[in-house]
């Protein structure tokens, strides 16, 4: 109700004289208080000023005489009056020579304060200035004060003389400050404020009232009869002639308004005819269609059509089908009625539920007899559902951006041909230091050290895991990290889906591990190592005694044994030189460095450093290596410490085996490699006591050991599962047929060769 109000003519009317009726009077009350008010303060200012000049007057004489205690008592007398709050009399340095109010007295006023600022402002001072300027008001807590400062002149009657010294350069020797009390004024402005605002409210009541009686009697009551009767002629009644009592003109459109009724009324049951005939034509057209005028309003629907966006009630095409406000900018519509031909195009709006629907939209023109185009009819076919399903579809795929970017992992989209970056996550940007756009379009191989990108491309073509890789972020910084790869298809190409998981902690407490592992292993090892040493030492200590000897009798030495003497020791210091620098290689913290290897050399190394110890043990070594052994992907160094920690096993099992056996113990240890089509295996077997099937699974535990306390620290085999581990290998612990314990090692073949 409130808004048919509001869109009223009656309302439109009421609102503009109203608005034009306040306005008036808010400008004529506007103006009277603001007459008065300045009225009162001019014939305010007016009095002040005659009262400076009053008490400049009664002070005239006083100051002649420089009689001080005159100009006070006139000063206190003058100021007694009820509505003087101070007066006061500053000389040419802003000082308070006299005043009603003692304490004053004496106070300096800087040239900034207002009292000094109307003149000082100006450079030099002006000896005059006009009223307007000199006055000022003053806020004092609930009162408001109005002062004036009026200069005083430099007289006759102080030039120099007997008894006064100012020259008759100086034009103002000092100010009179009086400052009145306007409350009684102010009272007054704001009664007659109050008094005009009373007035101007009974009025504008009293002239609205009127307008308002007026309006609806003449006017608002007879519109409505007008438009009831309106409404009626487009229902199914009969149309009954409306009453309006008025000789005017509203009279004379009520008059004209009953003959057109009549005829619309007998015409539209005509129409009704033709509507209902009509309407049955498309009605059960399963489409949406409607009709639409050259001014845009769709005048015909089908009930399709009214089910998704109900009745258009005469508006717009635009405002119906998408609740727009404004004409669409490509419209079927429109160029129907430019050129008179069909056109389609894809919509989109709101149902009559508020719920979004999607169609496809097929235009034809209407014409009338003349051929002119008055109308265009639109055909359209809902395609909600399919525009769902896209939606749907594009939700999903934000999902998976979503997730694609919050894996905490760096996850790659590479081209599976030239292994160029497609895509990437966020955390890629955190683990390599590149930025995402940065990273498009780089070489996926361009993460690996220099020098293994080679190595490692078939690999990553091909492989469902790397377990163990360096790559170097972009401030060339390396770090360790495992690889999971799966093809797919993104975008139309051939993808691999690359995971990168930042494995750097984990390996470098495995190499802590690792590196104490070989410092035991080497104080383990450090009889051997002695022994072999001493070996070379004592010929060494055996040609230095003879050269001695030689050299004490004085005996020559024959140039074929001195070239045999220097044969021997030169061959002698090498092979200490070489024990030496094998011990510091093993004994070094690897770097992790993933290269092809050969595992027939990488036994050979570790059976050449544990040589002695098993010739001290009596332990005879059998080797059955496959010549020509294909490579894998590995460090050497580390696999050599995999090799030493299970011949140091095998020694202590054959030990605590044959211990009491002294001529037919059978001690012995079997190197062994093969390979096959995929893999690179190699077995290490001893005739020791064997492995009991209880413990066979615990055995890579860490801290698990079966030796005695103090003698192992259980960490070897754990160690060399996380070695093999990190290179795709296995390895597995079985009996040996001709008894004891048999480990056997398989790594996957590397794609390249040397």
């Amino acid at each position: 109700m409130l808004k048919r109000f509001r869109q009223s003519l009656i309302a439109k009317m009421i609102l503009s004289g109203g608005v034009t009726l306040i306005l008036c009077i808010f400008l004529w009350t506007g103006f009277n208080v603001y007459y008065f008010k300045s009225n009162v303060v001019s014939n305010a200012m007016s009095d002040i000023e005659m009262v400076s000049d009053t008490i400049m007057l009664a002070l005239h004489y006083a100051m002649m005489l420089d009689s001080e205690e005159d100009i006070k008592e006139n000063i206190n007398n003058i100021s007694r009056q009820e509505e003087i709050e101070s007066i006061r009399v500053y000389n040419k340095q802003g000082e308070i020579v006299f005043s009603n109010i003692p304490e004053e007295i004496g106070t300096v006023i800087g040239q900034e304060a207002p009292a000094c600022n109307a003149c000082h402002q100006y450079d030099p001072p002006p000896p005059a200035l006009p009223l307007s300027k000199r006055s000022r008001m003053v806020d004092s807590g609930q009162r408001q004060l109005m002062s004036i400062m009026t200069p005083i002149a430099n007289s006759e009657g102080c030039s120099p003389g007997p008894c006064h010294v100012h020259s008759k350069e100086e034009q103002v020797l000092g100010l009179l400050d009086v400052t009145v009390n306007m409350d009684d004024k102010n009272s007054m402005i704001v009664m007659f404020e109050r008094a005009n605002l009373g007035i101007s409210v009974v009025v504008f009541a009293a002239t609205f009232l009127a307008l308002f009686a007026f309006t609806y009697r003449f006017i608002f009551r007879p519109i409505r009869r007008l438009i009831a009767a309106t409404r009626g002629i487009s229902g199914d009644k009969d149309y009954t002639d409306i009453d309006i009592e008025q000789v005017d003109e509203i009279g004379t459109l009520g008059q004209a308004f009953n003959m057109m009724g009549r005829r619309v009324s007998d015409k539209h049951r005509e129409l009704l005819e033709q509507r209902e005939e009509y309407r049955n034509l498309f009605d059960n057209v399963p489409c949406l269609v409607s009709v639409v005028d050259t001014d845009y309003k769709v005048i015909q629907h089908n009930s399709a059509y009214e089910r998704h966006f109900g009745l258009p009630m005469g508006k717009r095409c635009w405002q119906v089908n998408k609740g727009r406000l404004e004409k669409c900018e490509a419209c079927p519509v429109d160029r129907t009625f430019r050129d008179g031909m069909p056109h389609m195009s894809e919509e989109s709006g709101m149902s009559k539920d508020g719920q979004p629907i999607h169609w496809i939209v097929y235009t034809s023109p209407v014409r009338n007899e003349s051929g002119e185009v008055v109308a265009a009819m639109e055909m359209m076919i809902d395609i909600t559902h399919r525009r769902e399903l896209e939606s749907k579809l594009a939700a999903s795929e934000h999902r998976y951006h979503a997730i694609f970017d919050s894996i905490p992992n760096a996850v790659f989209v590479l081209d599976r041909q030239t292994l160029n970056i497609l895509n990437s996550n966020e955390s890629s940007q955190e683990m390599y230091g590149w930025s995402q756009l940065e990273m498009r379009g780089r070489s996926f191989m361009g993460f690996f050290r220099e020098g293994e990108a080679g190595d490692w491309e078939e690999a990553v073509r091909n492989q469902a895991e790397i377990e163990l890789c360096t790559h170097v972020d972009k401030s060339g910084k390396p770090f360790f990290v495992f690889l999971s790869i799966s093809p797919a298809r993104f975008e139309g190409h051939e993808t691999l889906i690359v995971t990168c998981t930042d494995v750097t902690r984990k390996i470098e407490a495995e190499q802590q591990l690792i590196q104490a592992s070989k410092m035991t292993t080497l104080g383990e090892m450090s009889t051997g190592v002695a022994h072999e040493l001493n070996q070379p030492l004592t010929i060494l200590q055996a040609i230095s005694n003879l050269l001695s000897r030689k050299a004490a009798s004085g005996s020559e030495v024959s140039p074929e044994i001195m070239r045999e003497i220097t044969e021997g020791i030169s061959t002698h210091v090498d092979r200490a030189a070489k024990i030496i620098e094998h011990m510091r290689e093993f004994g070094r913290k690897s770097d992790l460095r993933t290269m092809p290897v050969q595992i027939n050399e990488v036994l050979e190394r570790g059976f050449e450093f544990f040589s002695q110890q098993l010739q001290v043990h009596n332990i005879r070594v059998i080797w059955e290596l496959e010549e020509n052994l294909p490579l894998i992907m590995a460090d050497s160094n580390r696999l050599e410490q995999v090799v030493i920690n299970l011949l140091l096993n095998a020694r202590d099992a054959i030990e605590d085996r044959w211990k009491d056996e002294k001529g037919n113990a059978d001690k012995r240890i079997l190197l062994q490699s093969f390979s096959t089509p995929e893999r690179i295996i190699f077995r290490i077997c001893d005739t020791g006591a064997g492995i009991p099937p209880a413990i066979r699974e615990r055995l890579f535990e860490p801290f698990f050991t079966t030796k005695n306390v103090g003698k192992g620290t259980g960490l070897g085999l754990s160690i060399s599962y996380g070695i093999i581990n990190d290179y795709g290998g296995n390895i597995r612990a079985t009996s040996w047929e001709e008894g004891g314990a048999c480990f056997e090692i398989d790594f996957p073949k590397a794609e390249c060769e040397l």
